[in-house]
């Protein structure tokens, strides 16, 4: 008998298992996917029972795909988007719809708590920003506009928290994940009562699940999951992290030296630190699964889910498979040169990094454009949306010598050579495909002692496919460009809160 680790990884629509080896080859993967609901201008949702027979439809494939016996898989762990909110009862449904975390329904607590002091108050504590997709001004939202579904909750989860709970029926709230939250008392590393109280969340506190680590057992699979999935009854289950610390751990982020992008919905641009960052300026400083790390994080819902939307929408009518998406688009985008493209895109179709009310748009079409340079505009934008974050972390750290790639981006080459060139980083792009179902599954490898720790498994599971290297002489073509899309932000900084 083999044996083999599984990783989930339940994004915003997607849900993929993946099966790995002890080696880090990948056996197979299988996805399902979800639907997300927009019952309301803001409101973005998905059926909490709809994730989970997706989940349990890739546990399913993954295992037939790779033609193994469940009994082969030593453990297994889930990650999942970080932040919005899933609330249930104590047998697991739902008290109402799952919100994935571009949900804004709670700007207005935002607007309030950082006009009041309530933000610099907690601050100390949460050591992060205050958004419209964090739990706690949801929870506000549900405190203020449906209170009855607060006295209906048992559990208040992280989105892969509560795949866990499924798979095992015990509940927890994994550390790494709750410490970007805000629900959480960061800095001593525990839930805060006066913390909650200075938010006005009080009542919500033995809602939350008891707290765990990344790399520790969390339960195992119930004889009721092993039917449904092919997996054996008590398999160990680990606590598993949120994707951008999964993504992280899945291309080798294991010491200071290296930074990481992740360009899927968010935008996230992240290192490792051994000493927190407090600072109001940053987006977040959370707890990473290697004991000893932080994590020191910029990032807003302004990356790949832009040119989603625009294939989607704009192109609807073009008739595209999903492993084509990016093919498409970087011939489109090679049509266009460099220097050709005027036009600016700002990519803030569901959030802004720069105001809470900007909105996306293009500026500069002439009649002469195209979908081609509309295209390229849109790929620019996204990554002068990441060279942005990116700035703002370099006031606390020297610039890396490289940088690596996670998220759907790094499927194509031709992006990932425009993030290099922008970026005048060499940007490395590691083997696996499923990046946060690889992080997953090294958490189960170090919980079920098949690694002595987390950075014995990237050792041995993360392998570098190639390198984009800068080219130099673009350096200054971009930078005119960069500076040209700042200037259409401030430029239009007065006009947004009109909307």
């Amino acid at each position: 008998m083999g044996k083999y680790l599984l990783g989930l990884d339940n994004g915003g629509t997607m849900i993929k298992a993946a099966l790995y080896d002890l080696k880090g080859n990948e056996v197979a993967i299988s996805s399902s996917k979800t639907a997300m609901y927009q019952p309301q201008p803001g409101f973005t949702e998905r059926n909490v029972e709809e994730m989970w027979q997706a989940n349990v439809k890739a546990i399913k494939g993954v295992i037939a795909k790779a033609g193994i016996d469940g009994g082969e898989i030593i453990g297994l762990s889930a990650t999942g988007h970080g932040n919005g909110l899933y609330l249930v009862r104590a047998d697991g449904t739902q008290t109402t719809n799952g919100m994935i975390s571009t949900d804004v329904r709670g700007r207005e607590y935002v607007i309030k708590w950082q006009n009041d002091g309530t933000h610099d108050k907690i601050l100390p504590k949460t050591m992060q920003s205050v958004f419209a997709g964090q739990p706690t001004t949801l929870l506000r939202w549900f405190m203020d506009h449906q209170p009855e579904v607060l006295e209906e909750t048992r559990w208040i989860f992280m989105c892969k928290d509560y795949i866990r709970f499924r798979l095992t029926g015990e509940a927890y709230g994994e550390i790494a994940d709750m410490s970007g939250s805000s629900l959480m008392n960061v800095r001593d590393v525990k839930y805060d009562r006066e913390l909650l109280a200075d938010m006005g969340l009080e009542s919500i506190y033995d809602k939350l699940p008891p707290l765990r680590y990344s790399g520790e057992v969390c339960g195992t699979i119930t004889k009721e999951v092993a039917a449904l999935t092919g997996l054996a009854e008590g398999t160990p289950v680990a606590g598993g992290c949120m994707d951008i610390h999964a993504s992280a751990m899945a291309v080798g982020i294991t010491d200071e030296d290296k930074m990481c992008v992740v360009a899927g919905t968010w935008s996230i641009n992240e290192y490792i630190s051994k000493k927190p960052v407090v600072d109001k300026d940053l987006f977040m400083t959370s707890i990473y699964p290697i004991p000893g790390y932080w994590m020191i994080l910029e990032g807003s819902p302004t990356s790949a889910s832009n040119l989603e939307w625009f294939l989607t929408e704009i192109l609807r009518d073009i008739d595209l498979k999903e492993q084509d998406v990016y093919e498409y688009s970087n011939n489109c985008v090679n049509c266009v040169a460099d220097e050709d493209c005027g036009v600016v895109f700002l990519p803030f179709l569901y959030a802004s990094n720069v105001n809470i009310n900007a909105k996306a748009c293009f500026v500069g079409l002439s009649s002469y454009h195209n979908r081609d340079n509309m295209l390229r505009a849109v790929y620019e934008g996204i990554v002068f949306s990441h060279k942005y974050h990116i700035e703002k972390l370099l006031k606390y750290r020297k610039a890396p010598k490289s940088i690596r790639i996670a998220g759907g981006v790094a499927k194509s080459r031709v992006w990932v050579q425009m993030f290099a060139d922008i970026l005048q980083v060499p940007i490395e792009v590691t083997e696996c495909t499923e990046l946060g179902a690889l992080g997953a599954a090294i958490c189960a490898g170090v919980a079920t002692g098949a690694y002595e720790s987390f950075k014995a498994a990237s050792d041995v599971m993360v392998e570098i496919a190639f390198t984009a290297v800068p080219n130099p002489d673009k350096r200054a073509m971009y930078e005119k460009k960069y500076n040209r899309y700042l200037k259409v932000i401030n430029a239009l900084d007065g006009i947004w809160d009109e909307y």
